[in-house]
């Protein structure tokens, strides 16, 4: 595996057979180029486009059986971009590329696609991965080797009965992250019927054994028994996450996460070319909150969306400057801490409770009065100390802009606190 970075891909549309095929002389076997077509009920042809794919575009080197699940990249690497940008937009490390992150990929599969592709995206990332099933494990281990990332993925035969996120049983006692792809369907007659009700032949043809194919429960009980195991584990992992082949399975996992209190999670469409969608899930006990962007996704529903963790604030008849003068003029008024950048026009505040109320600003407001007036013997103030993040109700950042500002929040437990606070600040600018 190469060490260079390349290019980041772009699979919003379908792959270009013709151009893929001009440069891999192993896809071209397979390409009809007087019909721009790829038979994909050949099995053969499918294990190339999969194989030429992973090398143009991640160098990556990939074997599989013929009798084993053959994995389209373009939603895989979507998933593992999402996951990617949910740490990183929950995740205060100044340089996130380099960090160190150990993931763990329960259902590794013969092809071990989901470990390679994180590596091959983040060279300080570390993957754990997980199977039942041995000639799955055994080949995943082939796949491994094969990029020479040994010393990176490390893999683990499971039985059924096994949990399915065990960080011990690799010497690990905190994992950054979970990923899964489970299986669709509940049983074969789930898997006949599934198949029955689509239109038309299948596009390309499923090679998949049935350990691959199907579980108890299908991709929703899968899943559902992870946010078990997940409730027990809690800030073992910074984030559980899961792949879901079915919008109803998203569905009741979601409606699962809310029975248990959870209050931090997050949901995407993963699409691929024109005819794959999947989705993907997320949760976390945590309090650091992902960006709209990554935790509401599109076409998923509006009812299982988290909380929004960013509102705008209007700042019409006020120039920028004028706008930024007020915000800092207000927020320096309150008990909590603020800085500013005045190059970037963003600031950031962490608050450990509702300083903002009339009460608490009332309060405030003696207090002061009682010291100016020598009522009461103090020693001066401390300059404020980073609060610790067991300390924090309230973690914000605020981007001004011509025309109105960005409240985003960043870390909490409470999305009250944080409606509370941005309708205060909209009071605020409408002061003039």
């Amino acid at each position: 595996m190469t060490s260079q970075p390349l290019p980041t891909p772009n699979y919003d549309e379908e792959v270009d057979f013709q151009a893929l095929a001009m440069t891999d002389p192993d896809f071209a076997k397979f390409y009809d180029d007087a019909n721009g077509h790829v038979n994909f009920q050949d099995p053969k042809a499918l294990q190339q486009l999969t194989k030429s794919v992973l090398k143009r575009d991640f160098n990556l080197e990939l074997e599989l059986p013929d009798d084993r699940l053959c994995p389209p990249v373009p939603v895989r690497y979507n998933y593992v971009r999402w996951l990617q940008e949910l740490l990183d937009s929950t995740d205060d490390s100044e340089d996130l590329e380099k960090k160190d992150i150990i993931g763990l990929d329960i259902g590794i599969g013969a092809s071990c696609i989901y470990s390679l592709l994180a590596c091959s995206l983040r060279p300080t990332w570390k993957m754990l991965g997980t199977d039942i099933d041995p000639s799955n494990f055994n080949n995943a281990n082939e796949n491994i080797k094969r990029n020479n990332l040994e010393s990176r993925i490390s893999t683990k035969l499971n039985v059924t009965e096994d949990a399915l996120i065990n960080p011990k049983a690799f010497g690990v006692d905190k994992l950054d992250f979970t990923m899964c792809n489970p299986p669709f369907y509940s049983s074969p007659e789930d898997m006949a019927v599934s198949s029955a009700g689509k239109s038309g032949a299948p596009s390309a043809v499923c090679t998949g054994a049935e350990v691959e194919m199907i579980c108890e429960g299908g991709d929703a009980g899968f899943v559902l028994r992870m946010v078990e195991e997940s409730i027990e584990l809690g800030n073992t992992v910074r984030w559980y996450t899961s792949m879901l082949g079915k919008l109803s399975s998203v569905h009741q996992v979601i409606d699962r996460l809310k029975e248990s209190g959870v209050t931090n999670w997050a949901v995407t469409l993963l699409r691929a070319g024109n005819k794959t969608r999947r989705w993907a899930v997320g949760w976390s006990f945590g309090d650091r909150r992902p960006s709209n962007a990554i935790a509401r996704g599109s076409d998923v529903g509006t009812h299982i969306l988290p909380y929004p963790t960013a509102q705008t604030i209007h700042t019409i008849g006020f120039t920028r400057s004028e706008a930024a003068d007020l915000l800092n003029k207000t927020l320096k008024q309150l008990d909590l801490q603020w800085s500013w950048n005045a190059e970037k026009w963003l600031g950031r505040g962490v608050a450990n409770q509702n300083v903002w109320s009339r009460s608490a600003r009332r309060k405030r407001k003696r207090v002061e009065m009682e010291q100016e007036e020598g009522q009461e013997s103090k020693p001066e103030p401390e300059a404020p100390k980073k609060k610790e993040s067991a300390d924090v109700a309230l973690e914000f950042d605020i981007e001004v802009k011509e025309g109105d500002m960005e409240v985003r929040w960043r870390q909490g437990k409470d999305n009250i606190l944080f409606e509370s606070f941005c309708g205060m600040l909209k009071r605020a600018m409408k002061q003039k």
